[in-house]
């Protein structure tokens, strides 16, 4: 049996988004369609390929195995037809995926979101939040791009830099004891709201008040930023988040925004994409778009590629 590329398709499909119904809307096709080719690849491969279960359609390890080659097939073919024709975002029918942080989602991805239905309107976008597994997603072709402040991937991948990002303190509007001015006393006495979500620069925080000596009488650990807004409002607690981050939950709870009483470094909030897809035209769109949307000490488009080996 000879393997047709849109089998293909369709296998790279299921596998990125662990559904038949979400491959075929994915590709604009119907499910049967999608259904039918992936029997004839289960048929050509005499291996089921998928296997049903409760967190989806889960790769059997010959899937797993064959799926780097095929993939790369696909963004090689990508890529000759985006040489050839280019990328028109208004007449496009195309989905991207990009890995975020969580604070990204809520300052970037609204006027991503909001620009693309003006101008790209056939363009979808879907995101997963960052995880250890998102360098080998990238390097798969299971996602687009990765957007925040991902320091894990400075190596072996392109990447620009889009804006650089603060510190700001979060505080009730009503709190009884701290005023228009937070002192480094008044930080170190009262209680925080700490958030240890991945990629967030928290890092930094962390690292600098040990370097300086500051102390925090932490309450409570959050895993990621959707309540710390709310959470500072209805107690004395307070917290550090990024500027950006904070104007908006400002606009959301009765907040107020505090300068750190000591020195904190800033840092830049990145795009950061593969080798394989430097050269796709929807890609380079995609990251265009978002270097215009965002454009606080932006590099030229392009990017800076980083001379490291991905296999090391």
């Amino acid at each position: 049996m000879r393997l047709d590329l849109e089998w293909l398709a369709v296998f790279d499909a299921v596998y990125r988004t662990g559904s038949v119904s979400r491959a075929a809307e994915r590709l604009g096709i119907a499910q049967a369609a999608a259904s039918t080719m992936l029997n004839k690849l289960r048929a050509h491969f005499d291996d089921r390929l998928f296997t049903r279960t409760a967190q989806g359609m889960l790769p059997t390890p010959h899937a797993q195995r064959i799926h780097p080659h095929l993939s790369e097939v696909l963004a090689q073919l990508a890529q000759a037809r985006g040489s050839q024709r280019g990328f028109d975002p208004a007449r496009a029918e195309r989905s991207f995926r990009i890995c975020m942080t969580d604070i990204s989602e809520v300052v970037l991805l609204p006027t991503l979101l909001g620009h693309l239905r003006q101008q790209a309107p056939g363009v979808h976008i879907e995101t997963e939040i960052i995880s250890n597994a998102s360098a080998r997603r990238l390097e798969e072709g299971a996602l687009d791009l990765a957007v925040g402040f991902m320091p894990q991937l400075d190596a072996g991948f392109y990447q620009q830099k889009l804006f650089m990002q603060n510190f700001v303190c979060l505080a009730a509007s009503a709190h009884p004891r701290i005023g228009q001015r937070l002192t480094r006393k008044r930080f170190e006495l009262e209680g925080h709201a700490v958030v240890a979500s991945s990629g967030t620069g928290h890092a930094i925080v962390d690292k600098n008040l040990a370097r300086l000596g500051v102390q925090r009488q932490v309450a409570v650990h959050l895993s990621s930023f959707l309540s710390v807004a709310r959470i500072v409002a209805r107690t004395e607690l307070i917290a550090m988040v990024p500027s950006a981050l904070g104007h908006i939950l400002a606009t959301q709870e009765k907040v107020r925004l505090l300068a750190p009483p000591f020195a904190l470094p800033s840092y830049a909030v990145k795009q950061h994409w593969h080798t394989r897809f430097h050269e796709d035209a929807g890609n380079a769109w995609l990251r265009r778009t978002l270097a215009q949307l965002f454009p606080g000490h932006a590099p030229p488009a392009g990017g800076t590629p980083v001379a490291v080996d991905p296999q090391g």
